[in-house]
């Protein structure tokens, strides 16, 4: 059978050393030369022959990290690698997935066809922030979920006393998920959007009659809305949680912390370098592990594929 490996980028590679530990296979290794213009030169070892898995989340710095994945894919194909999969958990631009006003770039698809014309042979992702990427994208997408891991991590702290509380309109789908998991019913805030940075509240769609709030979303970054469901939820709910697939964080964490939410649940599809309550992280490694596996195998991944 073709060997197995785990390459690891710049952006997480604590999650990719996790990887690689689950699946018994040789520690990622990548170097990263940097010239002094800010140029950088990632070089892998030998992975001729192998079915090679890079493992670099294009999370903030995004650019920088989509450039060097860019690179790490093409040093596998020149290395003469079977077979080259980018495992990108955190997909960067995937907010770009249509055009809101003219004049403007479609992100999604560039990104998505530059890593095909890199090297890649396959995609895999967790949860983007659209559905559209499969549809853009030159090469096979594999799309996993982490919902079951935050929904099992949430879950039994509240005894079956919660509600699923969708932040926004965007949001009800990923809720129903979550809550056809934990059996609680779904709520949903209705909002209003000021700018990037501030949202409001206009009314709250369902019933929470003091128990626990569970807000769902698929990615953290500013807070705005986060902090918009709070302020309606605060005097209605028993205790607030935030659960999210991805943590970006990139202005949020002070903001959710002035909040005073009990917990906020993250996975590591983003790399936490120092993570303090309320903070908690979901390590999505085991997923990733069994996902590559599966595919080294050429199995199906049934139950870690995302259903909509």
């Amino acid at each position: 059978m073709t060997p197995l490996r785990v390459v690891s980028g710049s952006a997480n590679p604590r999650l990719a050393a996790a990887v690689a530990e689950l699946l018994d296979v040789e520690p990622p290794g990548c170097a990263l030369e940097r010239f002094p213009d800010g140029e950088i030169r990632p070089i892998v070892g030998h992975v001729g022959g192998q079915d090679v898995y890079v493992v670099q989340p294009t999370s903030p710095p995004v650019n920088d990290n989509v450039l060097e994945l860019l690179l790490l894919l093409d040093a596998c194909r020149r290395s003469r690698a079977a077979r080259v999969t980018a495992v990108v958990p955190y997909f960067g631009y995937a907010r770009q997935d249509r055009r809101t006003r003219p004049g403007q770039a479609l992100g999604l698809r560039v990104v998505a066809e530059a890593i095909a014309g890199a090297g890649a042979d396959r995609l895999v992702v967790i949860e983007p922030h659209t559905a559209a990427l499969e549809s853009v994208s030159p090469i096979p997408v594999e799309t996993l979920t982490a919902i079951p891991l935050l929904a099992e991590r949430i879950s039994p702290a509240h005894g079956g006393n919660a509600v699923i509380v969708a932040p926004d309109a965007g949001a009800v789908r990923l809720a129903e998920r979550y809550a056809a998991l934990t059996g609680d019913p779904v709520a949903l805030v209705r909002k209003h959007r000021e700018s990037e940075t501030r949202v409001t509240a206009i009314e709250l769609l369902g019933t929470v009659d003091h128990r626990a709030a569970v807000i769902v979303d698929d990615m953290i970054s500013t807070g705005a809305t986060l902090e918009a469901a709070v302020d309606i939820l605060r005097y209605r709910a028993a205790d607030i949680v935030v659960a999210a697939g991805h943590g970006p964080l990139t202005a949020a964490a002070e903001r959710l912390r002035r909040l005073g939410v009990r917990r906020v649940v993250v996975t590591d599809t983003v790399a936490h370098e120092a993570v303090t309550p309320p903070f908690e992280v979901c390590s999505v490694a085991p997923l990733l592990a069994e996902a590559i596996a599966s595919m080294h195998n050429d199995r199906p991944l049934h139950e870690l594929f995302v259903r909509t």
